[in-house]
């Protein structure tokens, strides 16, 4: 007698996970750190002042006249909102039919919407070093606006240390430069924000020359460094895989604020037929308080 064997029974139950697996990065360290602020104009505007350096010399004789000193003014620094959009579709018959891993297709592409345009922000944020594109067009005797992206953080920090290593590579001896510089200039950063590849660099901070470590009766072998502690200051180190490669910051996280001008929103678009537009968009920048404060090690290799 023949044995039925699973391979020639007919209408098998499929088994099909009721979880949908992804491995791309979702995380936005930037943004994370930073606090946000409504702004009520596309182009907003705010002041940054600096103080004089201070003199050993500033004496007055018994009885002197007073010495007058020119009033500086404040500077006056702007950025731009960015646009940032992105839209998808869903046919009716889509969200009717029964899926695995997701109760209603048009919620997960949501939620994946938003999550895409997150890296988005973070990318005009802290992904280029260039921004502030604005101004109009000339069309057909008119004006028509460019789009407009807002100027990043790199264009927003004036403090800076070119990288030293023949390989362009991030060095100790950069980090403390540029900390010294931001410490001079009455900064306070809190935070050494990295790239993924410059990590490897950075864990051997730890081993050079004239340092110990203590792994006590650890089992562990730790081959990172998480917080450096320079003669300036205490920062930690946090890795951003959506930051320019080719440079490397020292970041006082309460000096930045994302700015936001329309959060992000969905708009169902009119319906043109048996399928639902769904339209997501926000308009938001980002404010450097001070230009002077934080720092950033240029010049790096991009991989």
């Amino acid at each position: 007698m023949a044995t039925l064997q699973s391979y020639q029974t007919v209408g098998l139950a499929e088994d099909v996970s009721q979880s949908i697996a992804s491995i791309s990065p979702s995380t936005t360290p930037f943004q994370t750190l930073i606090k946000s602020e409504k702004v009520s104009a596309r182009t907003f505007e705010w002041l940054e002042d600096t103080l004089r350096s201070g003199s050993a010399s500033n004496t007055l004789s018994e009885g002197g006249d007073a010495s007058v000193t020119a009033v500086s003014q404040p500077t006056v620094r702007d950025n731009r909102t960015q646009i940032i959009s992105e839209a998808f579709k869903i046919a009716g018959t889509v969200d009717a039919v029964k899926t695995h891993g997701r109760a209603k297709e048009t919620a997960y592409a949501l939620a994946k919407t938003l999550k895409n345009l997150k890296l988005d922000v973070e990318a005009a944020m802290v992904g280029h070093a260039g921004g502030g594109a604005a101004g109009s067009a000339a069309v057909d005797g008119g004006a028509a606006e460019v789009n407009r992206q807002m100027k990043s953080a790199s264009s927003m920090i004036t403090t800076s240390v070119a990288c030293t290593d023949a390989n362009d590579a991030l060095t100790e001896a950069d980090v403390l430069s540029l900390h010294q510089n931001c410490y001079t200039n009455g900064s306070d950063p809190t935070v050494l924000m990295i790239s993924p590849k410059d990590a490897l660099g950075v864990k051997d901070f730890a081993t050079g020359s004239s340092k110990t470590r203590d792994f006590g009766n650890s089992k562990s072998v730790t081959s990172a460094v998480e917080v450096l502690i320079t003669p300036f200051g205490t920062v930690r180190v946090l890795l951003n895989r959506n930051q320019l490669a080719t440079e490397a910051y020292l970041i006082d996280p309460t000096m930045f604020k994302q700015c936001v001008l329309r959060p992000f929103s969905r708009t169902l678009l009119a319906k043109t037929g048996d399928a639902d537009t769904h339209f997501v968009l926000g308009e938001v920048s980002l404010k450097h308080s001070s230009f002077a404060d934080s720092g950033k090690i240029t010049g790096l290799a991009a991989s």
